[in-house]
Order: structure tokens, then C-alpha cells, then sequence
């Protein structure tokens, strides 16, 4: 994400959170889904997930809507969402790094997502670094 550090995500993710426990969660799903809504701001962007890693809401790609993150596997072969859905079960929050491809500079570069689990839900936002 260009020029977006970690704390830019973890803020991200709170006012994510905190516009969920307002407007509820339809309002917020279909928000967080809205690529021109208030959670899209350049290539930073929320999606959430349930409990068990299936995507309820995606800020830049409708068709990730009812796909299994934990299949995905990162450029290294992990599956790093794996590791997500357990540690926000288990923790609420935390942070994940896996390598992806930067679509600013086309390279498989590390990135680090940061989320929050909220109620039934995983709420996430992740920066290169």
C-alpha cells in the first residue's frame, strides 16, 4: 500500500470495528463491500470474514464474497489465513505476515494483516511493508 504503514491498518480496522458495533452488521457488510465507500482509500481497503475464515465482505472484489480463505496459500505456501481464524479466535486481534504480489510494483513482496474479531466476524486490513 503505497505510503500506508501497520498503524494505518490497525486504525483501519478500528474504525471498521466501531462503524460495525454503530450501524450493525448488514449496514457494515455492504459498506466494507463498497469499493467507493469508506473503507477504500486508494489500494487500502476492509474485508471481513466469519469465524471459520469464509468471506462475508470484500473492498476491492466481489467475487472473493463466499470463498474459504483458508484454502489460499501466500507465494511461500502458507496459508496464512489458516493462522488468522485461530488466533482471533483465540486472541481477538493480531497480525499475520505472508508474501503477495504488490500491484503498485508487481513484485511478491511481504505484507502484513492486521485484524479484529468483532462479535461473529474477523474484520481485516493489511499493508505491504
Amino acid at each position: 500500500m503505497i505510503g500506508k504503514s501497520l498503524d494505518d491498518a490497525k486504525s483501519w480496522v478500528q474504525k471498521a470495528v466501531s462503524f460495525y458495533r454503530i450501524h450493525g452488521k448488514e449496514k457494515s457488510l455492504a459498506e466494507f463491500s463498497n469499493p467507493e465507500g469508506l473503507f477504500r482509500q486508494e489500494e487500502m481497503y476492509i474485508f471481513a470474514m466469519t469465524l471459520s475464515g469464509i468471506v462475508v465482505a470484500h473492498g476491492i472484489d466481489q467475487e472473493h464474497i463466499g470463498r474459504d480463505f483458508c484454502e489460499i496459500s501466500d507465494y511461500n505456501g502458507k496459508k496464512y489465513f489458516v493462522e488468522v481464524v485461530e488466533i482471533a479466535n483465540s486472541e481477538g486481534s493480531g497480525l499475520v505476515e505472508y508474501w503477495w504480489i504488490n500491484p503498485s510494483s508487481h513484485h511478491i513482496e511481504p505484507k502484513e494483516l492486521y485484524f479484529e474479531k468483532v462479535q461473529d466476524l474477523i474484520i481485516c486490513s493489511g499493508v505491504y511493508l
